[in-house]
């Protein structure tokens, strides 16, 4: 997750580039949720889908990680 990305010359942070695919992976898996009328059963909504973010970014930075070496 360190360094910077080169796309047409512009230097974007890593970080910045992984938020934004977990961010629209986020939303497939949270318009599956929804779908399976899952948050029935979450207490406290906008938690949970701060978790789940933090979960699913975490896997897109490990999974960018093993594919990066």
């Amino acid at each position: 997750m360190i360094g910077d990305l080169d796309i047409s010359g512009v230097f974007l942070p890593t970080l910045l580039v992984l938020m934004g695919i977990t961010y629209g992976l986020f939303l497939v898996v949270h318009g599956l949720l929804n779908r399976v009328h899952f948050y029935r059963l979450v207490w406290h909504r906008a938690l949970f889908n701060v978790g789940l973010y933090a979960l699913l970014l975490g896997a897109v930075d490990s999974l960018s990680r093993y594919l990066m070496t």
